[in-house]
């Protein structure tokens, strides 16, 4: 029985590889093995401590939960190219909203379920053969004594290899990755030292950042004969701050955001002060959702508003709430949790809904899906908004998804009379399964994609999103009537490029095959008001710039230093970065996964430059993850 619980983990890790498309002739793969034989032997010890038909009971409970955890994950990385965590877990039981989806992807990847669960399908023929019977206390001590040998044997071989971001050394002691901690210590040490951080509080290490100026001298030093240089800055008293904190985490907090260098203000700082906002998160809205014929609000405000040429929206852990926890809060999730929901009992100032409330503006906010999904009923009023969903007072058609367009016809006049107003939205329309039997947005606007030449889930994507493009021409269609048109900025971003669509369709859509690594997240921010000249804005930016940037267009007061994007109008070098830690800036791309900085053809970079960034964006992640801990923003509030 120890042998067979050896083999079936060895077996379930090698199926995960397959399924990963990795190679098996890597020093990962053989990290996993050697963790597995610990776990094998614990495993060993707790099916032997009864009676043999108890032990028995035992024994088939767990290999069954080991083939439901490899299945499941196996599922969870089909869908969303990452693995779940053990908090993830804990909110799992809303998914069941989703089970036709979820019934999709288990047929789609049956033989995967299958042979997950072969060692437990065997172990019913093999039980004649085995011996279930207890083992005797010296017995139990050896095996102990062999868990913890090969435990150190595997410990020894990744301290003996490369200690460089995402080395199985870096991701064993210092930061936290799912996917790649997969990849180089396997799935069990993962889920290991997933729950291990969950119950002890544990956060990544990092150096004391580079940009970090004792002095405080990181601001530009004044020429008298200039013009006065203004920041976005709140007159934070950080250096009294510093001397009366007795909170050691809260002090270096301090320190650091005291040392970052604001972002000045410019042309564009109150452009719009006084304007009503709508902002708007679209679900999986893509590059690919914008046709001229087809959807002509969509091209018409991407090309007559400020016209975003290198924009991008990174996809987080925990997918769409995470992508609707950037564009809000302008903060980088922390990984391993939902930051949204966990924000739900944090100061969150900046938000939109808390900025305009404070100001008198109305403040609503609207979802078309169950108001309790992700918890938005407790993180949206967190925000300022009084909020609605399915559920607490948006009576809309039952359908899957539902209809955007019904959305913004039901309540639209619960504000359009109320200025100055700030309304924002979550929609659901462009939501997966993308196909014409199971997706009702797609299935009423089929025919108008029939004769697009794509695939038959490409044609159901963007029938989908038509459903956007006419929620959006009946809410220009309202502001013009109502004569507030051409005082309402109106902003929208995704979530996420739409996973929901195999990599080929995408590339389909796309005309060509599509970069990976970076092209992939590649999307558009529309940010437009009626009757403006049309603005053309080709630096990098992202999904975590829309928070900072829309602050500095309305003139509101706030601290550019305590959010991790920027405002993409001012003079700050341009940073964009992913879940992998890879970025781009103004003068190149950084492959954080093949350790590869590929330079600009015009731009001379050191090692030093990339360094530094790289540096930056780990005290970004770090400093984020922090200010979601620490409810940081009520140490610095006035």
């Amino acid at each position: 029985m120890l042998i067979y619980f050896i083999v079936s983990l060895f077996y379930l890790e090698t199926i995960l590889r397959a399924s990963l498309g990795e190679d098996f002739f890597s020093s990962g793969f053989l990290i996993s093995l050697i963790f597995s034989v610990p776990f094998a032997f614990i495993s060993y010890i707790i099916c032997t401590a009864f009676s043999s038909s108890i032990n028995y009971i035992i024994t088939m409970a767990i290999m069954i939960l080991w083939a439901l955890i490899f299945a499941s994950q196996i599922l969870y990385y089909k869908l969303f190219k990452t693995f779940y965590t053990l908090f993830s877990v804990g909110n799992a039981g809303q998914i069941i909203e989703f089970w036709r989806d979820i019934l999709a992807l288990m047929a789609n990847n049956i033989s995967w379920i299958i042979l997950s669960f072969i060692p437990c399908i065997s172990m019913i023929w093999l039980k004649e053969f085995m011996i279930f019977a207890g083992i005797t206390m010296k017995t139990r001590l050896i095996i102990i004594c062999g868990a913890i040998v090969f435990h150190i044997i595997g410990v020894a071989f990744i301290c003996s290899g490369q200690k460089n971001q995402y080395s199985a050394y870096d991701l064993y002691f210092n930061n936290d990755y799912p996917l790649m901690s997969v990849k180089k210590l396997g799935l069990i040490t993962y889920m290991r030292l997933d729950i291990q951080r969950l119950i002890f509080g544990w956060s990544p290490k990092i150096a004391e950042p580079k940009e970090i100026i004792h002095s405080g001298k990181i601001i530009d030093e004044p020429d008298p004969t200039a013009e006065e240089i203004k920041y976005n800055t709140l007159g934070i008293d950080f250096v009294k701050l510093i001397s009366n904190e007795q909170n050691e985490t809260i002090e270096k907090m301090h320190n650091y955001f005291m040392n970052v260098k604001p972002t000045k203000k410019n042309d564009y700082t109150g452009k719009y002060k006084g304007y009503n906002l709508i902002l708007i998160t679209a679900e999986s809205f893509s590059p690919y959702a914008v046709h001229k014929d087809v959807t002509p609000t969509l091209y018409k405000m991407v090309h007559e508003g400020y016209h975003f040429t290198d924009f991008y929206t990174p996809i987080w852990g925990v997918s769409t709430s995470d992508g609707e926890y950037v564009a809000c809060t302008g903060l980088i999730p922390k990984r391993g949790v939902w930051s949204f929901i966990v924000s739900a009992n944090r100061y969150m100032p900046y938000a939109m809904g808390n900025q305009l409330k404070k100001l008198g503006y109305t403040t609503k906010a609207y979802h078309n899906n169950t108001y309790t999904y992700y918890k938005r009923n407790l993180s949206h009023p967190n925000m300022g908004y009084e909020y609605k969903g399915v559920g607490n007072g948006l009576d809309i058609k039952t359908s899957w998804p539902a209809s955007d367009l019904e959305m913004m016809k039901m309540t639209i006049p619960e504000y359009i009379n109320k200025e100055p107003f700030h309304a924002y939205y979550m929609t659901v329309s462009g939501h997966m399964r993308y196909s014409f039997t199971g997706n009702a947005m797609a299935a009423k606007n089929r025919k108008l994609v029939e004769n697009l030449p794509y695939s038959q889930a490409g044609k159901a994507y963007v029938a989908c999103q038509i459903e956007l493009d006419r929620a959006l021409e009946y809410l220009l269609n309202k502001l013009e009537d109502s004569g507030v048109a051409d005082r309402t900025l109106i902003a929208l971003s995704s979530d996420h490029y739409p996973y929901g669509l195999d990599l080929k369709d995408i590339d389909l859509l796309a005309g060509h095959k599509v970069d990976r690594d970076f092209e992939l997240y590649k999307n558009h921010f529309i940010l437009y008001t009626s009757g403006m000249e049309p603005v053309t804005i080709d630096k990098p930016c992202s999904s975590l710039d829309i928070l900072p940037t829309i602050s500095n267009l309305m003139g509101l007061d706030y601290d550019s230093r305590l959010l991790m994007g920027r405002d993409i109008f001012s003079d700050a070098e341009p940073l964009v970065m992913f879940e992998s830690k890879s970025f781009i800036t103004d003068k190149g791309r950084y492959n954080s996964l093949k350790g590869i900085f590929t330079p600009k053809p015009d731009a001379k970079v050191d090692e030093d430059y990339v360094n530094n960034i790289k540096n930056i964006v780990d005290s970004k992640f770090y400093y984020s993850a922090k200010i979601l801990e620490t409810d940081y923003y009520k140490y610095v509030s006035k």
